[in-house]
């Protein structure tokens, strides 16, 4: 071993061994067997009160320091200084000290075992919910001592698929979408082949449904807008962009076999076709080289400008301050939903959303001093008060709700939100502190999306389609055919920007093939079987046949 990488060398191996023994020796059934023996008691402060919120009912007189990680960089860290977080601040009787990192600083945590009370992560594939049980609070165990009233605003099928082995759950997410959710319609598609409304018109608003209709509509544009990128999509950095599942399910390619088994969508005869259009595309020079290279900032820059005629488009949401801009600049050219390419077997769309598994998840960890007032903000933030703050603040002073009971921002505010978003959302941050939010709370008021993307959500009505079957799939981390699928993945996104830039079609074919051997190679049919097998755990979990 030579001398430089000694230090460092032992330094990173004894965290990673910490991080190991965190995740296997704790994860012994004592751990999770005593937790409702260490909650600790609220004898003095209240009696619980099923049919009312415990944060109602704490007397607690002194505030409660809490600290909370969240592992991303992005997250303001910022708490009691705008109107959303100063609400909750003096609601709860809290002060909230947020720590933010990446993974490396989350690995930092667990092996130095200086935990927060309060954690959030994002990947419900990786060992840290897989072994929730070994560091953090069962919910249930929680909700029963401190406060039962979180039993009425938790959804029970987001409380059962997070469910662990030891029949508790541990962590809590956001915009956890349920079947009756995606059954309510108050779920908005966040997919559309979007056309600039101008150059729809000049065209004569042909169909684009068929890859000859494609080829043929994307040569006309070129030839009458020369300075625009016919055919674009979402930047593609180390993915697919839009090009991959979200050109699969605007086609309504397969999520299974007919037997039920796991599917490889990328070999679809149906979404290859659309493939070989998008090559012959890029051959009549209709989509740029550039568009492959694009990071996220020069694909907007592109969308804000209006340099795209005709657009893939995933994150309509994202993406909506910035189609607001050139709406606003450029009246009567904005871009507008179409049906676009359509599957040449007779598919209908099936466009996802964020399904039951979400996005953010939190947990309340053994070392909360105060794990009464943690479970308090579940219920708070979970509850209709709480998720109207999130989104719309506070009635009265932001907004009103109006003749047909719905909600609306204060003209003051309205106006804000339109034309000065860094004072929004630094004053107010109203759709911002989204712990717990819900797609369902934006359908209470006209002024949760901008105007730039309603068309677009009202194109997406009845396309909609749950991909619960095909959540949290994935072999395990750490075994070997996590390992294979992640060099897969990887694979595939470079066989696929090489198979729409290919120089002929025999080049295509040859990419292609190329793919299909590197999945052979590499342990692909007992992927398959993995994932199989947890598509039929996830069908009994939510009684699907």
């Amino acid at each position: 071993m030579n001398k430089a990488f000694g230090k460092k060398g032992l330094k990173l191996c004894t965290a990673l061994m910490a991080v190991v023994l965190v995740f296997t020796g704790c994860g012994s059934k004592g751990s999770s067997d005593n937790s409702s023996k260490e909650l600790r008691s609220i004898e003095g402060r209240y009696t619980i009160d099923p049919e009312t919120p415990a944060w109602k009912l704490d007397k607690k007189e002194e505030t409660t320091d809490l600290t909370w990680y969240v592992n991303a960089d992005w997250w303001n860290t910022d708490f009691g200084k705008d109107l959303v977080t100063k609400k909750i601040k003096e609601d709860l009787n809290i002060n909230i000290k947020f720590i933010t990192g990446d993974d490396t600083k989350l690995n930092t945590i667990f092996a130095g075992g200086e935990m927060p009370d309060m954690l959030t992560i994002f990947d419900s594939n990786s060992p840290v919910v897989q072994k929730a049980a070994t560091w953090a609070l069962p919910l249930n165990d929680l909700a029963d001592k401190y406060d039962p009233y979180f039993n009425k605003v938790a959804a029970k099928d987001t409380m059962n698929w997070f469910q662990l082995a030891d029949g508790k759950t541990y962590g809590y997410p956001n915009y956890s979408n349920t079947q009756n959710d995606f059954d309510s319609g108050n779920i908005p598609a966040k997919t559309a082949f979007v056309i600039r409304k101008d150059v729809y018109e000049a065209i004569g608003k042909p169909s684009i449904g068929t890859p000859e209709e494609f080829k043929s509509v994307m040569q006309q544009i070129k030839k009458q807008f020369p300075a625009m990128i016919p055919f674009g999509f979402n930047s593609i950095g180390t993915g697919t962009g839009s090009l991959g599942d979200v050109l699969q399910d605007f086609i309504g390619v397969p999520m299974e076999t007919e037997n039920g088994e796991f599917y490889n969508r990328n070999l679809d005869e149906d979404y290859l076709t659309w493939l070989k259009t998008l090559n012959e595309v890029y051959r009549n020079g209709d989509i740029s080289d550039d568009s492959f290279a694009d990071d996220g900032t020069a694909f907007e820059e592109k969308l804000k400008s209006g340099k795209y005629a005709t657009l893939m488009l995933d994150g309509t949401p994202q993406q909506s301050g910035n189609l607001q801009i050139f709406m606003t600049e450029n009246p009567d050219k904005e871009y507008i939903a179409i049906d676009g390419p359509q599957s040449t077997v007779g598919h209908e769309p099936t466009l996802n959303q964020s399904g039951i598994t979400g996005w953010m998840i939190t947990y309340v960890t053994k070392k909360a001093k105060d794990p009464a007032k943690a479970i308090q903000i579940y219920t708070y933030l979970l509850s209709e008060e709480g998720q109207k703050l999130m989104n719309y603040g506070i009635e009265g002073e932001t907004y009103k709700v109006n003749e047909a009971g719905k909600i609306e921002f204060l003209p003051e505010i309205k106006d804000l939100q339109l034309n000065n978003a860094d004072k929004f959302k630094k004053d107010y941050r109203m759709g911002e502190f989204m712990f717990f939010g819900h797609d369902r709370d934006k359908a209470l008021s006209n002024d949760a999306f901008a105007d730039s993307i309603k068309q677009m959500q009202e194109w997406g009505k009845g396309k909609l389609k749950p991909h619960f079957i095909l959540e949290n799939i994935n072999p395990a981390q750490g075994t070997p055919e996590a390992r294979s699928l992640s060099a897969i993945d990887t694979n595939w996104n470079t066989t696929l920007v090489s198979m729409i830039r290919a120089k002929d079609e025999a080049t295509f074919d040859s990419t292609l093939a190329a793919y299909k051997s590197f999945l052979k190679d590499n342990n692909w049919d007992k992927i398959a079987e993995i994932r199989t097998e947890k598509m039929k755990s996830n069908k009994e979990k939510l009684g699907l046949k």
